[in-house]
């Protein structure tokens, strides 16, 4: 008997055209629209390279080649040889994978979450052109194979540890296993855990540099209108907390058919809330000394933008200020203008910072990586805006 169509069905498919059906610019394209980006007085924007689909960013070790994954299958390093900061060249190392969302280098070795497991590839500094495939050792196969929410987000912490996101495979319902977490394990796959519950779709992690506690964003629930609810930025100081999902969903915000229902345990709610349905993606605190004082251990977020607003939002990176004690206590835009009178150019989705202190930002609408600096008088080759 042939299933109904329901609406979680048909959002799906839409959800999968869109993601394997963006076209992307090349860099010239890019480039004639980096003047409508805002920055503060100061700050430089470039494009650093163009690579299609450009998700989760990871910087190797010794060569500082560049690791990008994407969705659409592809894995990719970027080389800047001659250290100019602008891309000499572009290798799609691996094809064919299963949304190679997540990518993270440790110990020399390259680690890549798939829909469904976690890869690791040896030296990934010595040569870009090896049989990558036949090199690939599979260290976890545990991760739910499902479309919804399926991409993984990998980050290494100071334990050593590995930590995996894994998003709810639904809009807002029960999950199950490991479901809606963020997981850890030993580099070699080993003792997996769950560190954190009740998360929808965590696509961004970075840990405080001064106390090590893992900060987070997490996606709210879709069609509860346009101002509700409100996007999340966590803090997990410990493992087994719980942040509400989907009991919450987003911030304090209930849904109707969860209201009057439990949580198993005492909630986190969110240390910083975005506005609604803003798609808050990568996280990355800043340990660099280009960039003036106060900036300095702060963090950013990748704002990916609205596509279930009647008024779109995001599209921009933000700034999460801390204070001297480590906590985050405030929120303001640090870079926009990717979206123009409700239209969008560009999306942001992660941030990596460079040796030099700049940063690096993926976009994978535009398929490109930009490059922001501070107090360059000129970039070395190419096209660059100051913006005042």
């Amino acid at each position: 008997m042939m299933k109904p169509i329901t609406f979680a069905r048909i959002l799906t498919a839409l959800l999968i055209l869109s993601f394997f059906s963006n076209t992307h610019a090349d860099r010239a394209g890019a480039e004639k629209n980096l003047s409508k980006i805002n920055l503060p007085p100061g700050f430089r924007i470039t494009v650093f390279a163009e690579v299609p689909g450009a998700r989760q960013m990871a910087l190797g070790q010794s060569t500082g080649t560049i690791f990008v994954g994407s969705m659409k299958g592809d894995v990719f390093g970027v080389v800047d040889k001659d250290k100019d900061r602008r891309a000499d060249e572009v290798v799609t190392m691996m094809h064919d994978l299963k949304l190679p969302n997540g990518v993270a280098v440790h110990q020399g070795f390259l680690y890549v979450a798939e829909n469904h497991r976690i890869v690791r590839y040896p030296a990934p500094g010595f040569s870009l052109h090896l049989p990558w495939k036949d090199m690939g050792e599979v260290i976890y196969e545990g991760l739910p194979a499902k479309f919804h929410h399926g991409w993984h987000y990998i980050r290494f912490g100071k334990d050593n540890k590995l930590y995996v996101s894994v998003g709810a495979p639904c809009n807002i319902c029960e999950v199950k296993g490991i479901e809606g977490s963020i997981i850890r394990m030993d580099a070699d796959g080993q003792n997996m855990e769950i560190f954190a519950r009740g998360i929808r779709n965590s696509v961004g992690f970075d840990f405080h540099p001064r106390n090590n506690v893992l900060y987070f964003t997490d996606n709210g629930v879709d069609m509860m209108g346009d101002r509700i609810p409100p996007g999340e930025f966590n803090a997990a100081p410990e493992a087994g907390m719980h942040f509400g999902f989907p009991w919450f969903a987003g911030g304090k915000a209930r849904h109707k058919d969860w209201k009057d229902r439990q949580p198993p345990q005492k909630v986190s709610y969110p240390v910083i809330e975005f506005e609604a349905h803003v798609a808050a993606l990568g996280v990355m605190f800043y340990t660099g000394n280009m960039f003036p004082k106060p900036y300095r251990h702060d963090a950013f977020v990748a704002q990916h933008g609205s596509w279930n607003r009647s008024d779109p939002v995001g599209y921009r990176l933000m700034r999460i200020r801390f204070d001297k004690q480590g906590k985050a206590k405030s929120k303001e835009v640090f870079a926009d203008g990717w979206l123009i009178n409700g239209e969008a150019w560009g999306r942001p989705v992660d941030i990596l910072q460079l040796p030099d202190g700049s940063i690096l930002v993926s976009d994978d609408y535009q398929g490109v990586i930009y490059r922001i600096s501070y107090g360059e008088q000129r970039p070395a080759t190419g096209v660059s805006h100051d913006l005042q």
